[in-house]
């Protein structure tokens, strides 16, 4: 198939969202789709077979996106609309995959040039909107219902967690498809990843968290209960890494405050394809998130480590692990503090829950199993638009 995606966002860059896109666009190349993929004007170019890259060109240029909703993405989304446009005069699709917001443009090009769209969903909008901007609240039900639409006229709809699955069969009974997040894990020359224990003057026990330090990733919420354990572990230390550098700055300063500086690491971004040497040199990985339904992309690389996770016991963790694969715990910061503390004083535990993790990932995501939803949606898809064709003669 010939396929349009439309993805608002940096591309490629080492974050959530991209990564996904370009997991995404691998597979498609491996099954010898066409994509002609439009986005934003950051980010460096991939070279699939069959994929093209078609970048907005906006005067004037945004030289930084931040994750979420922005001004700025409005803006660029504007540009991606008219690229989309463009395309579609040119080419004849068979198909739009929208990415997030960017089904909002895919409903106004079905209605122009009726192409069917896949809804990308990788997080219910509406919620997320209201819970962080409070002016968006007394339009909640306009929000929704216009989401909701999304939902009900596309062609299939791809959730990324269970939960935004169960969300959208409020809308609609069939053509849902949850696409996972897989693994990050690969292979990598550990000799050239810097030895932390050397570089950091690590002495004791690893605790270990990657990601964004967005503020719904719970980072101040890991620090204070982390100032809990080493109360009564000295030889414990955190390290962190990921994360802008006036987040890094912020949380340095919290740590301070905190008393535990010193034994707290706040490194900065590492490229993914290292992510495996380091999580191989911690004790524990921990993910603290205490808001939104979709399951961190992160927790399927911690899965895949063969490190104990500890993490909140709240439905965007609870959806993929269970006791049996993790140290789960209330989003308090002494319940938090106590099993990581926990963790730390029963490494025969620690080794039992990394191995169940692993066998898990590998029965249930993996890259094959990705590949076999992604083989699962194109030929549903080409199933309805053949049933469409037949209807329309």
């Amino acid at each position: 198939m010939r396929i349009l995606m439309l993805a608002p966002q940096p591309f490629y860059i080492e974050r959530g969202t991209p990564i996904a896109v370009d997991v995404l666009l691998r597979e498609l190349s491996n099954k010898r789709h066409k994509v002609d993929l439009v986005t934003y004007h950051i980010g460096d170019d991939r070279d699939y077979p069959g994929l093209q890259i078609f970048r907005v060109r906006p005067r004037p240029r945004p030289a930084d996106i931040p994750i979420g909703f922005s001004v700025a993405k409005i803006y660029l989304d504007l540009f991606m609309l008219k690229e989309a446009l463009s395309l579609m005069r040119r080419h004849r699709y068979d198909v739009i995959h929208a990415v997030e917001e960017s089904v909002f443009l895919a409903m106004i090009l079905r209605r122009l040039f009726k192409v069917p769209y896949v809804y990308d969903m990788d997080s219910w909008m509406s919620s997320q909107l209201c819970r962080r901007f409070r002016w968006t609240r007394p339009l909640r039900g306009i929000l929704e219902f216009t989401e909701s639409l999304a939902v009900k006229r596309a062609i299939a709809v791809v959730p990324m967690c269970d939960s935004l699955a169960e969300k959208a069969s409020q809308y609609r009974q069939s053509g849902i498809y949850v696409l996972r997040d897989v693994s990050l894990q690969r292979k990598s020359d550990d000799d050239n990843v810097e030895n932390l224990r050397e570089t950091l003057g690590l002495n004791g026990s690893v605790l270990m968290y990657i990601g964004n330090l967005e503020l719904y990733q719970g980072i101040d919420f890991l620090l204070e209960s982390f100032a809990q354990v080493a109360l009564s572990d000295d030889g414990a230390d955190l390290v962190v890494i990921g994360g802008r550098q006036d987040d890094i700055r912020r949380y340095a300063a919290k740590a301070e405050a905190l008393g535990i500086g010193e034994r707290t690491h706040l490194i900065g971004p590492r490229p993914v394809a290292a992510i495996g040497a380091y999580m191989a040199q911690a004790d524990i990985l921990v993910s603290p998130r205490l808001a939104g339904t979709n399951t961190p992309m992160k927790v399927y690389s911690y899965m895949d480590s063969g490190r104990a996770l500890v993490a909140t016991d709240l439905s965007t963790h609870t959806q993929v692990l269970d006791s049996t694969t993790a140290a789960l715990a209330p989003p308090e910061v002494v319940a938090f503090a106590k099993a990581m503390t926990h963790l730390l004083r029963h490494p025969e535990e620690r080794k039992r829950l990394a191995e169940n993790a692993r066998r898990v990932v590998a029965e249930r995501h993996s890259q094959a199993a990705f590949g076999d939803t992604v083989a699962n949606l194109m030929t549903a898809i080409e199933r309805d638009l053949a049933g469409a064709q037949q209807t329309s003669r």
